[in-house]
């Protein structure tokens, strides 16, 4: 009897649970229908509909234009090129954070991390400065990168760099290095052992983080912005030009629409790329497999990685800061304090305390739907339904932040929903690209706390309030702020949307820094390199305080 009971309980504390979860997913549901589906759908509409009827033929005159042919070859062979440069050089920084232990490595993960969470504006300035006209390879050997490709490769590289460590990494050092010790007692040789017992294991995780890689390259802006000039452009890029340059609404529709559905069939793969990734395995402590360097090979090899993460991850942002005082010193901060009456209505340098406002209030909000949402998720055997929210949750980071951003202006300005003149607008905008952040933070460590702790809770009568507040809080707490934090700094970093909806009289850091970028003359590039400076640290002490609080299951970034 009190076996049935206790089941009976329990099956009401589960239909509780999923009502509950449902009830969560209310929210980030509406927050990203007004807030997301919404503006894509209005700018759309107003490109493609002409006295409320469809013209879907102007999609095959789009695409039978060969300038826009040109733009989505070199859209999809760049992520492509860039993809496998990101794999072939840190894959070896993956194994060495994996298995190695050694001095200053948490440093090192730390530095590894920074370019991550760097505005692409950001990284763009920072390779202008070592690969451009008067950079320091102009300089130094009269080699210009800046009209080729391969300053556009390199920075997605630097990028991307971390994704591919923190990703393949993560699982690498968790897989039982036992079971290839013991293939190669059977006989086995060293390359044999990884190809036929580690590989398999890692596989899903380098296509997850592959997938990833080249969503971001596919969909890159503020780089190619930078650095293509007229010549290359991107997708995203093209948008913008259409959206804000040339006024063709029409074909900036298009464009959006063949974005949304590479950018649909990219996520599903690294969903079920996901799925297959959290399969079974026989994992250990991260710590248990790594190891000192023993042997000239693997001293030689994490001698390596650490040569490659100094020319290609600090040198371009060594480059950067030197060349934020240049010959003026501190002339170009100062300059920061001014108010020239060009480029802004304010002086520059009001550009960071409005950054910071906007990423505070962007956070709360990115966690505060984020939570809801990843609680809703916790449970992997969900249907479908709850498996296409997860997966319409990272969708801005894909679709275009451009089209958002003009969306946000066309769709918000009637009542209820009169917001273009409302400071809250950027935080909005800054938070749809935070959320999938915090989600992919804390989903993994909800779904490590023992479900078995949740049912006791709940079969004594525990509110699912209750069994939240006193069985998941404790143990995801510093999972919560590493998530604030990286939402944090994906917030200062955002420009595709805010480009159009930052106010004059109240601009973003990276929308300063492109604008500056954009007018002639040595005090503003001077003065565009000093609040990249200013930016760029502010986002690696961000990052410095994450990993200290990090564990090594907070999340997958």
């Amino acid at each position: 009897m009190d076996l049935a009971r206790t089941e009976v309980s329990r099956a009401a504390a589960g239909r509780r649970g999923t009502a509950a979860r449902l009830g969560l997913m209310a929210v980030p549901v509406a927050f990203f229908a007004v807030f997301f589906a919404y503006p894509v759908t209005a700018i759309v509409a107003r490109g493609l509909k002409a006295d409320g009827v469809w013209q879907l033929g102007r999609i095959g005159e789009v695409l039978g234009q060969s300038d826009v042919r040109q733009v989505l070859w070199f859209t999809t062979w760049q992520a492509l090129v860039s993809t496998a440069l990101t794999l072939l050089i840190a894959l070896p920084g993956a194994y060495v954070f994996a298995r190695f232990d050694f001095p200053g490595k948490q440093l090192l993960r730390a530095v590894v991390t920074v370019p991550f969470v760097l505005p692409t504006v950001v990284v763009g300035t920072a390779f202008m400065a070592l690969v451009g006209r008067g950079g320091l390879l102009d300089e130094l050997w009269g080699l210009r990168l800046d009209t080729t490709v391969w300053a556009i490769l390199l920075a997605h590289v630097f990028f991307n760099y971390a994704v591919v460590v923190r990703t393949v990494g993560g699982l690498w050092g968790q897989l039982d290095p036992r079971q290839e010790e013991a293939a190669r007692m059977l006989g086995a040789s060293r390359f044999t052992a990884w190809r036929t017992v580690t590989l398999p294991a890692l596989a899903p995780a380098v296509a997850a983080a592959a997938l990833m890689v080249f969503l971001f390259t596919f969909t890159s802006f503020g780089v190619v912005q930078i650095l293509g000039g007229p010549t290359f452009a991107t997708l995203e890029v093209e948008i913008y030009r259409q959206t804000s340059e040339i006024f063709d609404l029409s074909t900036a529709a298009v464009l959006t629409m063949i974005q949304f559905v590479a950018v649909g069939a990219i996520l599903a793969l690294h969903a079920w790329t996901v799925r297959r990734r959290e399969t079974a395995l026989r994992l250990v402590d991260a710590s248990q497999a790594a190891r000192r360097p023993h042997g000239a090979g693997q001293w030689v090899l994490l001698a390596g990685v650490v040569t490659t993460v100094a020319v290609l991850l600090l040198l371009p942002l060594a480059v950067l800061v030197e060349r934020s005082f240049g010959d003026a010193g501190l002339g170009h901060y100062r300059a920061l304090t001014r108010d020239d009456g060009g480029v802004f209505l304010v002086a520059p340098i009001e550009a960071v305390g409005n950054s910071l406002r906007y990423a505070v209030a962007a956070t709360a909000i990115a966690v505060v739907i984020g939570t809801l949402a990843s609680v809703a998720l916790t449970r992997r055997d969900a249907g479908r339904l709850v498996r296409g929210f997860d997966a319409l949750l990272m969708l801005p980071l894909g679709v275009s932040a451009v089209t958002v951003g003009f969306g946000f202006l066309i769709a918000l300005d009637e009542p209820p929903l009169d917001l273009r003149s409302s400071w809250i607008l950027v935080p909005l905008a800054q938070a749809l690209v935070g959320v999938p952040f915090v989600v992919r933070t804390m989903l993994p460590v909800l779904r490590a706390v023992d479900v078995r702790l949740r049912e006791a809770a709940a079969v004594l009568g525990a509110s699912p309030w209750r069994v939240w507040r006193e069985v998941d809080l404790p143990m995801v707490r510093r999972a919560v702020l590493v998530a604030a934090g990286f939402a944090f700094a994906v917030s200062l970093g955002e420009f595709g949307a805010t480009v159009f909806i930052a106010r004059p009289d109240n601009p973003t850091l990276p929308v300063a820094v492109a604008r500056l970028l954009g007018r002639p003359g040595e005090l503003n590039y001077g003065q565009a390199m000093a609040l990249s400076t200013i930016l760029m640290i502010v986002c690696a002490v961000a990052l410095l305080v994450l990993e200290r609080l990090r564990t090594d299951r907070s999340g997958e970034f």
